[in-house]
């Protein structure tokens, strides 16, 4: 069984390509090239399923057209039509792991600061405002601190722990 905390979240399914089953994946990673058996994972139903990836190329800087095995016309491929896109953190290289990702791949990440230690767990990522918050549970209460990479000291992304240095009273609010 796939656990989420052992993905990443790389992109998302766009429409079909063709009558084949290609699909049309948005992603800023590139990460095909390194794995000798490639798959891709979805949320189907609420549990995680790999798909193995039969051929691949690119369309761009940030789609790649993916066949994958057993989606092979049209109306197989249009299930995955905004679905979610995932890949096992365990198989990715450490120079894709800080390429492409974006805030809302925090989610699951366990908080610490270097002065007050443990903080929790990013519950939710804000991103309506020019100033994008990370949401955290602190002992049971909301805490909300600017997602600014200067905070960020530390990031693990196999063990999805980020370490910070927040500004003095931020957890006095």
């Amino acid at each position: 069984m796939i656990n989420q905390e052992d993905t990443l979240k790389i992109g998302r399914f766009a429409k079909p390509h063709g009558v084949k089953g290609e699909l049309a994946l948005v992603t800023n990673y590139d990460l095909f090239e390194e794995s000798d058996d490639p798959y891709l994972i979805c949320d189907i139903d609420g549990i995680l399923v790999p798909f193995y990836i039969e051929e691949y190329r690119y369309k761009g800087e940030s789609i790649i057209l993916v066949k994958l095995e057993y989606v092979d016309n049209e109306d197989s491929a249009r299930e995955f039509i905004n679905r979610d896109v995932y890949y096992p953190i365990a198989a990715m290289a450490a120079d894709n792991l800080s390429e492409g990702i974006t805030w809302d791949n925090f989610i699951g990440y366990t908080v610490s600061d270097k002065k007050h230690g443990l903080l929790g767990k990013v519950i939710h990522v804000d991103e309506s405002t020019i100033n994008v918050l990370l949401h955290i549970d602190y002992k049971g209460e909301e805490l909300l601190f600017p997602a600014a990479e200067e905070l960020i000291t530390e990031i693990d992304h196999p063990n999805k722990q980020m370490t910070v240095f927040l500004p003095e009273g931020l957890l006095d609010l």
